[in-house]
């Protein structure tokens, strides 16, 4: 008998916080959810909101990844074949279906990530237009003709790499996976992806839907684990690329690994991002840039804008300005339409933020608000990973908390004087994911563009991401970019056929 989807069995309908348990399998390949051939390494996944068990998780072994790999290379041969048009009508039909159960998919990914739900459902309405834009690419997917002497000629084909691994973060887990698989399934690839341990069931409802929409069972197969799982999907020799998005740390061994194959890698890492603020910006529409730079998803976003530079002049109204709105957003439960800020990820990440503040405090910052553990009056959110959002004054670039990424609700403020001072202070990092300026000055604006060393620069804004654009990073923050048009050089390889049509001029 078929399985039922995850999203239409009951305990996956009208879930509010506390609520949900998960006790069917997480594993999905050749078209269906699959039990675990081992039990007894399961580990316990959390609901970040409430700190009560929300699923047990089994790691995939090498047995189970073989069998994913082998399914989505079976999917392969047949998705390959097909148009782009015909691909294109199936991702349609993905985009399709997610927008109609676009509140379901959120109020799961609250429970198992701890986002606010309206943060989820703009996650949620932006995967499905991501998956709608590459479905408008597949059928454009073309190559080159080159006249050649002769009547002769050559040209290309942009071919698909074949089975690309997918490995996912915890802070947008439904999103990353769209934005792995839509250009890889645009292309022509069948995908395994391997979501992070701590947020697991998300996925398993996306490959649901790629399923019900006409994708060959296999096309997007999901296995479950942590680092060992990670190593046999990088180790397979079936696999032709890997997409890592998460720590630098990992990135370096992911990376390492799938050197041993010669696999094509995509790096999304992490970043420290500077945002500078300016004399003469528009106070309001910075003030607002900074909120969003920082405390978006709890402040669990790599290219958040962490390191706030502001020129001195205005230091004074803008740290007035900002730690008034901050200590205003409503944090609790993030299944509320009014919370803004929902709970941490996990109780060993809520330790370490709340660690990066002391921190911080110990080496002469100075704490304007938040920063410290928050107990919402809800009695069922008392088990939560929950914090005030902070703002840190008194911040010197050799601190520990200006430095290091710490991903949660910490806004460091950094006074400056001249343009060229700040650009050197704001490009002293490893890091070079994103970056931003606010100021009315236009010139001024596109010079600190051109001279950020970052993969993005928002100008009078902040976390705005098209998915028309592409979105990746310099430095230790990764290379390979994701989303916009140029992705699909990264889930393509390029054939060269060249064509005599005369005779052989040899000289032998």
């Amino acid at each position: 008998m078929a399985q039922r989807p995850l999203i239409q069995l009951p305990e996956f309908t009208n879930v509010s916080t506390g609520t949900l348990v998960v006790k069917e399998p997480l594993n999905f390949w050749n078209g269906e959810r699959v039990r675990p051939k081992e039990t007894k390494n399961g580990e316990h996944v959390y609901e970040p909101a409430t700190g009560r068990v929300l699923c047990d998780l089994v790691p995939c072994g090498e047995e189970e990844v073989d069998q994913a790999i082998k399914s989505a290379h079976s999917a392969f041969l047949k998705w390959s074949k097909l148009s782009g048009m015909e691909r294109a009508r199936i991702m349609l039909d993905a985009a399709r279906i997610i927008r109609e159960r676009r509140d379901e998919i959120a109020r799961v990914e609250v429970a198992n990530n701890g986002k606010s739900i309206l943060e989820a459902r703009v996650n949620i309405d932006m995967s499905s237009r991501c998956i709608e834009y590459y479905a408008g690419i597949a059928p454009t997917l073309a190559g080159q003709h080159i006249q050649l002497p002769g009547g002769s000629f050559a040209y290309t084909r942009r071919e698909p790499l074949g089975v690309c691994v997918g490995i996912g973060a915890w802070n947008f887990p439904f999103q990353i996976a769209v934005m792995k698989s839509a250009p890889a399934l645009a292309c022509g690839n069948a995908m395994v992806f391997k979501p992070s341990p701590m947020t697991p069931v998300t996925a398993v409802i996306l490959a649901e839907i790629y399923k019900e929409a006409g994708a060959p069972d296999g096309l997007f197969n999901v296995v479950q684990g942590a680092a060992e799982t990670g190593t046999l999907l990088c180790h397979h020799p079936m696999v032709a690329k890997v997409s890592f998005t998460g720590s630098v740390p990992t990135g370096k061994k992911v990376m390492e690994m799938s050197s041993k194959g010669v696999k094509q890698v995509t790096m999304e890492l992490g970043g420290k991002s500077p945002l500078i603020i300016f004399k003469d910006c528009e106070l309001e529409n910075a003030v607002k840039g900074a909120l969003m730079a920082n405390f978006l998803t709890q402040g669990q976003v790599c290219c958040n804008g962490t390191r706030v530079y502001v020129q001195r002049e205005i230091m004074p109204q803008f740290l007035e300005e900002v730690v008034k709105r901050t200590k205003l957003i409503p944090v609790g439960d993030p299944q509320l339409e009014a919370t803004r800020m929902g709970a941490l990820i996990s109780r060993p990440q809520l330790d370490k933020v709340l660690g990066f503040v002391n921190e911080a405090k110990k080496q002469g910052a100075k704490v304007l608000c938040g920063g410290e553990p928050f107990a919402p009056s809800d009695p069922k959110l008392k088990g939560g990973y929950f914090m005030s959002p902070c703002v840190l004054d008194n911040c010197r670039d050799d601190m520990t908390c200006v430095k290091e990424e710490i991903f949660g609700p910490v806004m460091s403020v950094l006074p400056f004087d001249t343009e060229e001072e700040v650009l050197q202070r704001a490009n002293n990092s490893t890091f070079g994911l994103a970056s931003g300026v606010f100021t009315r000055d236009v010139s001024r604006a596109h010079r600190v563009a051109e001279a950020m060393q970052a993969g993005s620069c928002f100008i009078n804004n902040y976390n705005t991401n098209p998915l028309e654009m592409p979105f990746g990073g310099y430095k230790m923050s990764g290379f390979g970019r994701e989303l916009g048009q140029v992705t699909v050089e990264y889930y393509t390889q390029l054939k060269t056929v060249v064509v005599e049509m005369g005779d052989v001029q040899s000289l032998f």
